[in-house]
C-alpha cells in the first residue's frame, strides 16, 4: 500500500507559514534552512524562529543574507556554497564538531532553469546544486542529525518533477541535447527520491525526511527566465503583479512556505516519512502531466530512490552507516 495518501491535515492551499506553527514550541532546537534568506526559505526561517527555533542560515553571500534578515533574532548566517563540495563540507563539519544537534534541516535552496552549466566534476549544474549539494550538507550533517533523536529533513521539490524522471544513464547530459526544463524537472525528481531514500536510511536513527510542493510562486527563482517566458505562465495579471489563486497552485510566498514548514514541525507527521506532499498534506499520486496536483509515479518509487542514491553516494564518495 503506498504511503502517498493524504491525511486530512486541516490545512489547505491557502495556508500560510505561521498558522502552522500557531501552538507549535521549537524553543531549544536548531534547524538549518539552505536558500533561508530570501523568497520561500526567508518565510521558512521566519515562522521557525516565530515558533522558538535558532536558525542557521547558510549562504554564499554571507553580508546580503545578514541584511535580509536583519531584526530577525534567533536567525544567523554562515558562509557556505552549496556548488562547492569543500564549502559544503567545512560548514557541516563545523557544526558536528560545535556538538550541536539539529533537529530540522530543509533543503530550500536552489536554481531552475539555467543555461548549461557544470560544476568543478562536470556534472550538470541544476542537477548538482539542487540534489548532490544537498545530499552532501544532509550527508555531512547526520551526526547532528542522529543526535537531535527526532530529526526532520525536508527537501523542496516542485511540480516541475512532473516534467522528467531521473535519466540514471545520462543524469548529465553528455548523450542529449540539453534542456533546461528537463534539466530542472530531472533535479526536482531526484529530491523527491531522495527523501525517499534518506527516511529508509534515517528512520532507524530519528530521521524522518519529506519533499513537497510548495505552489508556483515568481521569486529569485525565476532570475534566468526571460519576460516572455514568465507571461507563458500566466503568472502576472495585466498590471504585471502576481496572481494569487491557491488552489491553481499560485501563492504568495507565505502560503508557499507552509508546507515546507508543515513537513518541519507538524505532530501530525509523527511516524511517517518518505513522502511527497502539498497544501499541507501528503499527496496523492498522479500520472504524469504537468500542473497536476500529485506526485508522479518516477518520483514516488522506491527502486529509483535507491538507485539515485547509490549512484550520488558513489559521486560524492559519500554515504551514511
Amino acid at each position: 500500500m503506498t504511503k502517498q495518501m493524504p491525511i486530512g491535515s486541516g490545512f489547505g492551499a491557502a495556508s500560510m507559514a505561521m498558522e502552522v506553527v500557531s501552538g507549535i514550541d521549537l524553543s531549544g532546537k536548531l534547524a538549518v534552512v539552505t536558500g533561508g534568506a530570501s523568497g520561500l526559505g526567508l518565510e521558512t526561517t521566519r515562522a521557525l524562529v516565530h515558533a522558538g527555533a535558532e536558525v542557521i542560515v547558510p549562504a554564499r553571500n554571507p553580508e546580503r543574507a545578514s541584511t535580509a534578515l536583519r531584526g530577525l533574532a534567533g536567525a544567523t548566517v554562515e558562509l557556505m556554497d552549496l556548488a562547492d563540495p569543500h564549502s559544503v563540507a567545512a560548514f557541516a563539519g563545523r557544526l558536528v564538531s560545535a556538538s550541536r544537534p539539529v533537529s530540522i534541516l530543509v533543503n530550500s535552496a536552489g536554481i531552475m532553469a539555467t543555461p548549461e552549466m557544470r560544476d568543478a566534476d562536470g556534472h550538470e549544474a541544476q542537477f548538482a546544486t539542487n540534489h548532490l549539494g544537498h545530499f552532501r550538507l544532509t550527508l555531512g550533517l547526520w551526526p547532528a542529525l542522529v543526535a537531535a533523536r527526532g530529526a526532520r529533513v525536508v527537501s523542496v521539490s516542485s511540480r516541475g518533477h512532473q516534467i522528467a524522471g531521473v535519466d540514471i544513464e545520462d543524469i548529465d547530459f553528455r548523450y542529449r541535447p540539453y534542456d533546461k526544463w528537463i534539466a530542472y524537472g530531472q533535479s526536482k525528481t531526484a529530491n523527491a527520491l531522495f527523501a525517499i531514500a534518506l527516511d529508509h536510511r534515517g528512520q532507524y536513527h530519528g530521521i524522518r525526511a519529506f519533499s513537497l510542493h510548495p505552489g508556483q510562486i515568481l521569486t529569485d527563482l525565476a532570475r534566468h527566465l526571460s519576460a516572455e517566458e514568465i507571461a507563458s505562465f500566466e503568472a502576472l495579471d495585466e498590471a504585471g503583479r502576481p496572481i494569487v489563486d491557491p488552489e491553481r497552485g499560485m501563492k504568495t510566498v507565505q502560503q508557499g512556505a507552509a508546507t515546507s514548514v508543515w513537513c518541519a514541525t507538524s505532530p501530525q507527521l509523527n511516524g511517517m516519512g518518505g513522502v511527497y506532499c502539498e497544501d499541507c498534506d501528503v499527496a496523492v499520486v498522479n500520472e504524469p502531466s504537468v500542473g497536476r496536483k500529485g506526485v508522479s509515479p518516477w518520483a514516488s518509487d522506491p527502486a529509483s530512490a535507491e538507485r539515485l542514491w547509490q549512484l550520488s553516494a558513489a559521486w560524492t564518495r559519500l554515504d551514511t552507516v
